[in-house]
Order: C-alpha cells, then sequence, then structure tokens
C-alpha cells in the first residue's frame, strides 16, 4: 500500500484522502495546510494521518496530493520542491485542479516525480457530502503515463468513473463544468432574488425552486438539453422575449444581459436540435 501526504487539507483534500483511506488505496500519512488547525480537522475526518506544520517536516511519500486553490498550485510545487528536494524523486505528484494540467508540476517532474492532474467532477459542498456522493463521479485525468495508471486504479478503488483529456483541452473542459454547475447556482440565486422582488412569498420560494429544478434534470437527464428545453426563447415568441429582456434589464442590469445573451443561445439551441433531429 501506498504511503500518502496531502498538502491542503479542504473540502476536496479531505473528500479524497478520507475514501482513499476508507477504501485501503493509501496509507494516510502527513497532513498539512496553511492553516494547522484544517490540518488537524482532516486529521479527523480521515480517521488517520498527522498534521504537520510545515512542509519540511513531512515525511517522504509514494503519492503526493496538492489539493490547493487553482492560484496556488504553482507556488505549492516550488515549495514543495525546495522543502523536499531529492527525496521526492520517484514520488507520484498530483493536483486537483480542472483547468491547470501537470505542467504547472514542472519543479517537481524536474526532480524525478511522475506528475499529474485529476479533477473530480462533483460539487463538493463539504467534506461530508463529497464522501457520500463520491460514487459515480467522473474523473478527469492528464499527465504522466505512471502517475495516471495508479490514479485510475486508485479513483475507480473509490467509486470514481476515470477518463483521460487532453492537457490542452482542460481550460474548455472545466469552462464546461463551470457552466453545468457553478452557473447553475448563480442562476438560481438570481430566479430567487427574481421572485423575491415580484411578491413571492418566502415560504413558497423553496417548493419552486425544487419542483423547477428537479423536473428541468430529469428532463435534461431523459432527452438532452435541446428537447428539454421550454420556454419563450424555445418556442420563438421573440415579443415576449424582447419585452420580458427589458423588464429584467430595468430590475437588474447583468442580469438584463444575462438573459438576453441566454435567450439568445436558447433559441439557437433549438433551432439546431430541431435540425439534429
Amino acid at each position: 500500500m501506498k504511503t500518502f501526504n496531502v498538502i491542503g487539507c479542504g473540502r476536496v483534500g479531505q473528500t479524497l484522502a478520507a475514501l482513499l483511506h476508507l477504501h485501503t488505496q493509501v496509507q494516510v500519512q502527513d497532513l498539512y495546510s496553511r492553516s494547522f488547525s484544517s490540518a488537524e480537522q482532516a486529521a479527523q475526518l480521515v480517521g488517520a494521518g498527522q498534521p504537520v506544520s510545515d512542509l519540511v517536516h513531512m515525511r517522504p511519500a509514494d503519492v503526493w496530493l496538492l489539493s490547493v486553490p487553482d492560484a496556488q498550485v504553482a507556488a505549492a510545487a516550488q515549495a514543495l520542491a525546495e522543502a523536499q528536494g531529492a527525496k521526492l524523486a520517484g514520488s507520484i505528484v498530483c493536483h486537483n485542479s480542472g483547468f491547470l494540467s501537470a505542467a504547472v508540476l514542472q519543479p517537481l517532474q524536474a526532480l524525478g516525480c511522475q506528475v499529474a492532474s485529476a479533477h473530480p467532477v462533483l460539487n463538493f459542498a463539504s467534506p461530508q457530502t463529497g464522501v457520500r456522493q463520491f460514487a459515480g463521479t467522473p474523473c478527469g485525468l492528464e499527465g504522466d503515463a505512471p502517475a495516471l495508471a495508479w490514479l485510475h486504479t486508485a479513483l475507480t478503488a473509490i467509486g470514481g468513473r476515470c477518463f483521460e483529456i487532453a492537457s490542452a483541452d482542460k481550460p474548455l473542459y472545466h469552462a464546461a463544468a463551470v457552466f453545468s454547475s457553478n452557473f447553475t447556482v448563480v442562476l438560481q440565486g438570481i430566479a430567487q432574488d427574481a421572485w423575491r422582488s415580484a411578491g413571492v412569498p418566502s415560504e413558497l420560494m423553496r417548493p419552486l425552486t425544487e419542483a423547477l429544478l428537479k423536473s428541468t434534470v430529469d428532463n435534461v437527464l431523459a432527452m438532452g438539453p435541446a428537447q428539454a428545453l421550454t420556454g419563450p426563447a424555445a418556442r420563438g415568441d421573440t415579443a415576449v422575449v424582447q419585452a420580458q429582456g427589458e423588464v429584467v434589464k430595468r430590475w437588474h442590469v447583468p442580469a438584463g444581459e444575462v438573459y438576453k445573451t441566454l435567450s439568445a443561445l436558447a433559441a439557437q439551441l433549438k433551432r439546431e436540435g430541431h435540425t439534429r433531429g
């Protein structure tokens, strides 16, 4: 069983460490985070691992996970290279960014590490929900072949559905995940603000959201986006789209621009769906 160190004990790092430990894929060894209390919380959630206060105190490991925000991956890789040096040779090092490729880990690759990126396509609202919901999660992999082979085996063992993606395609791949998940949440925020402004009772906000979201998700999964699309733009009701767009713009200018753009894309999606059909 491979020894396993984690740098960055946030929601993703905690979830993966907990699952890999639970499914006996690794021996969780050292846990480091900028906040020592986060490393302590990770050890408690995982049920294994030793919180450490400095990278130089981390023991050599077979696998290192850099589970830090995208903007910090390069700095974390450089800091690890400087703190551990030649002791890293032969190790597997991976990060979780959906946007960045494994090339950002070049300082570690230069020391003889096998590097990769592994991006689980899941909304990690908390480590607890991540552990419960992970089974069946698609995981986009990219990087050096030996690292990919280990990641494929380990992530499949904890319930992941692994696929490989070209390094050059990662930004577009990640943008798709942002559209699918993050922007869905933003649109729900806009919708709820609009309902509130329109005088919908607060006690009906959840039933409205739940009914529309559930039926929409069910229809998209069953029929695909083009066939599941409804509403004035999909019907070609341009007069309603234009008038409604003006109302939204007067209420909230950025939301009005979003409404205009998405209405145009909705009409295009419906046309293309009919053409393909």
